[in-house]
C-alpha cells in the first residue's frame, strides 16, 4: 500500500512523515494552565503586537515580505533558544494552519511533545479565552 500524501501549497505531492497531533482551544487551555505545557505563537510580531495568550513566546514561522509571505529560515534553530526537544508544547498562530506546519518542522528536528492548537488564535478568541492586548494609546 502507498504511503498516505499531502498537497503543498504549491500544489506538488509529498509523502506525509510526521503525524502532527492537534488539540482544540478547550483542551489547549487545559495543557497550558493545569498541565504545565508552553505556549509558542508563530504568528508574525505584527499579529502578537494585536494581541496574544498570556505568558506565551513567539517565534514567527512565516514573514511578510514585499515578494509575500516566506518561511522563516531560522524558524527550528529560533524555537530550540527557548524550548527544549523534551518540554511539552501547544502551538498556535491565527488560524492553525501555520502552527500545523510548524509542528512538522518541529517534529522532525526532533522535537518529541508538540501539539497544534486547532483554530489557532481566532478559535481562542471565539471563546472568551483571556489574552493580552497592547495598551491604548491616545
Amino acid at each position: 500500500m502507498a504511503p498516505p500524501y499531502e498537497t503543498s501549497a504549491a500544489g506538488s505531492e509529498s509523502p506525509v512523515t510526521v503525524p502532527v497531533v492537534t488539540v482544540d482551544v478547550a483542551a489547549a487551555i487545559d495543557l497550558i494552565t493545569s498541565a504545565g505545557h508552553r505556549y509558542v505563537d508563530v504568528r508574525t510580531e505584527e499579529e502578537m503586537n494585536k494581541g496574544h495568550l498570556h505568558n506565551s513566546l513567539n517565534v514567527p514561522f512565516m514573514f511578510v515580505t514585499p515578494q509575500g509571505k516566506e518561511k522563516n529560515p531560522l524558524f527550528v534553530e529560533q524555537f530550540s533558544s527557548l524550548v527544549s526537544k523534551e518540554e511539552h508544547v501547544v502551538v498556535g498562530c491565527q488560524s492553525g494552519k501555520r502552527s500545523e506546519l510548524a509542528c512538522v518542522d518541529l517534529l522532525e528536528a526532533g522535537f518529541k511533545n508538540v501539539k497544534n492548537m486547532g483554530g489557532g488564535y481566532a478559535a481562542w478568541l471565539d471563546t472568551g479565552f483571556p489574552i493580552n492586548t497592547p495598551p491604548h494609546t491616545m
